[in-house]
């Protein structure tokens, strides 16, 4: 079955970094763009950054776009989300999604992984 299973979350001081992981599975990961989302309590989920299925074309919001770097490794079925010089306000759950390159009603999406940034 389709599984998106996200990881490297945690806390984390306001300045430092945390690389996050999402390993999918169940359908064919080149075939997908894959994004970051993010939410915190009583708000919808923010669109983090995208990349495209081939790993070509990226795109961030403007509140993390210099500081977050979404990468992916088709080989090894993974999306990254590199977040450096995290603030206090990146703290959310991060969700891993897919996204398929032509139907775009075939969406998947990871259980989320707990950032917390914080002195």
């Amino acid at each position: 079955q389709v599984q998106l299973v996200e990881s490297g979350g945690g806390l984390v001081q306001p300045g430092g970094f945390l690389r996050l992981s999402c390993a999918a599975s169940g359908f064919t990961f080149s075939n997908y763009a894959m994004k970051w989302y993010r939410q915190t309590p009583g708000n919808e989920r923010e669109l983090v950054a995208t990349i495209s299925s081939a790993g070509i074309g990226t795109n961030y919001a403007d509140s993390v776009r210099g500081r977050f770097t979404i990468s992916r490794d088709n080989a090894k079925n993974t999306v990254y989300l590199q977040m450096n010089s995290l603030k206090p306000e990146d703290t959310a759950v991060y969700y891993c999604n897919a996204q398929h390159k032509i139907f775009s009603g075939n969406v998947y999406w990871g259980q989320g992984t707990q950032v917390t940034v914080s002195s």
